[in-house]
């Protein structure tokens, strides 16, 4: 048995690193560290092939695709979402109106997309063939599946167009298994973009029908999970899967010591206790909240600030354009979209506190960061954190703003940390760790038992 470790998006997206790609470096760069019996495999599908991934990044100094092979991806990615917008047009109409209730109109509606399926099918063959030549021999080459491997989903395959192979895999004996980030698109989609919410909706309903097993980032998400399939399949077909869950470690253990931390956000740290915020800016991360608890705390003459790093997402506007307009900007508001690793790292060492209060999260990876290096933190009251920071971690309610500027008065006030329990004490993984709990239950849930059946299944 191997367990084929997919790493698609990341492999053609070398200059990513944010939130599931550095999960995804993190995990197959240590694969080679683990001490287990099962051979794990980087690869790539595409083209209908699976490629084993020598090497995530390009060669340093190797010259870069030519444009045409950008221009074939590009266009081939394009077909495959609009192909993904058919089959879930299709799925969508079935349910509803007349569809649900004739069968003759559902076979015309089955008629119809099949027929704008193989209209966009065609060309992406043709794109597939072109573009083949392309693939880079010193990063990846063609591998041949046997029946009993495991091919196992790590990177954001909703992105993907690798459904026809996966299923062909899967018709081949090997088995699937999809790591699952988080649920949001599904439970909160007023906080994800509308095209992101089509496509998750659309993929989610395949690995729930393909995958042999689940296997989440926190017990939290995989107990949604499990739920969730429950009422897609019913409880009968549900109990044929398995769920799981793993932990993430930390990001920064690679950070480069010898980079320059540029004197701006030094200086930021010498004049008052900065607590930060570390994320994409976006609404599911509640930035206005923190706002409006530091406004309270400026009020009243509290000499702190605020520091909210990460890049600008979507549906921010009106929040950006107060923090740029804000008068405390500069003096105690600050905000850093381009920041290094190594300057993150300094920022956690030298910040007061991390202040997270988020509605939503599969994980929190940032508590995990500023914690592991002696960072206390302030994060809303939701499950996963309860489950992250246990007492360690200092909570408060996104209801009233003043809960977060309270904590933050009594801390400075006292400079004892508001929290039940003694940070010292609380321990978490390296990515290390992480990736060998991640192949050590897949296996446990894979892995034949003496009975003849599968592994364990686990909520």
């Amino acid at each position: 048995m191997r367990f084929l470790i997919e790493c698609t998006y990341v492999y053609e997206h070398p200059q990513d690193n944010s939130g599931i790609q550095r999960v995804v470096r993190n995990v197959v760069n240590n694969l080679k560290h683990l001490n287990t019996s099962i051979e794990c495999i980087p690869v790539m599908l595409k083209h209908d092939k699976v490629y084993r991934v020598k090497r995530l990044a390009p060669v340093e100094g190797q010259r870069q695709a030519p444009r045409l092979q950008s221009w074939l991806t590009l266009q081939h990615d394009r077909l495959g979402r609009l192909r993904q917008r058919v089959n879930l047009y299709q799925a969508a109409r079935e349910r509803s109106g007349p569809f649900r209730s004739s069968p003759l109109l559902r076979g015309m509606l089955s008629l119809a997309c099949r027929t704008a399926r193989l209209g966009c099918a065609a060309p992406q063959k043709v794109l597939s063939y072109i573009s083949l030549n392309y693939v880079d021999t010193a990063r990846a080459e063609e591998l041949e599946c046997q029946p009993d491997d495991v091919l196992v989903l790590l990177d954001s395959s909703w992105h993907a167009d690798f459904f026809p192979v996966a299923e062909r895999l899967k018709s081949e004996g090997i088995r699937i298994v999809s790591v699952i980030y988080d649920l949001i698109p599904l439970t909160h989609p007023q906080f994800c973009d509308e095209g992101l919410v089509r496509v998750f909706e659309h993929w989610f309903d395949w690995v729930t029908r393909t995958a042999d097993g689940f296997i989440a980032i926190s017990k939290t998400i995989i107990e949604q999970v499990q739920h969730e399939v429950q009422w897609r399949l019913g409880q009968e077909a549900a109990t044929q899967r398995w769920f799981d869950y793993f932990h993430l470690g930390s990001d920064l253990d690679q950070a480069n010591p010898h980079m320059v931390v540029r004197q701006e956000v030094k200086q930021m740290f010498r004049q008052r206790p900065v607590y930060l915020m570390v994320s994409t800016i976006e609404p599911r991360k509640n930035h206005k909240y923190l706002l409006d608890a530091f406004e309270q705390l400026w009020s009243q003459g509290q000499n702190v600030g605020l520091c909210f790093i990460g890049k600008v997402g979507w549906k921010t506007e009106q929040l950006i354009e107060r923090i740029r307009q804000h008068p405390q900007l500069s003096k105690h508001l600050f905000m850093w979209n381009d920041l290094s690793d190594r300057e993150l790292e300094y920022c956690y060492m030298n910040a007061r506190s991390l202040v997270f209060p988020s509605y939503v999260e599969g994980f929190g990876l940032p508590l995990v960061e500023a914690m592991q290096r002696g960072l206390p933190a302030m994060a809303s009251d939701i499950p996963v954190f309860r489950e992250i920071g246990g007492d360690a971690m200092a909570y408060f309610g996104l209801s009233d703003p003043s809960t977060l500027a309270n904590l933050v008065k009594q801390f400075e006030s006292t400079g004892s940390f508001p929290a039940k329990g003694d940070l010292a004490k609380w321990k978490w993984l390296s990515w290390k760790d992480s990736a060998d709990q991640f192949i050590s239950r897949v296996q446990r849930n894979t892995q034949p038992v003496a009975s003849g059946g599968s592994g364990a299944r686990r909520a």
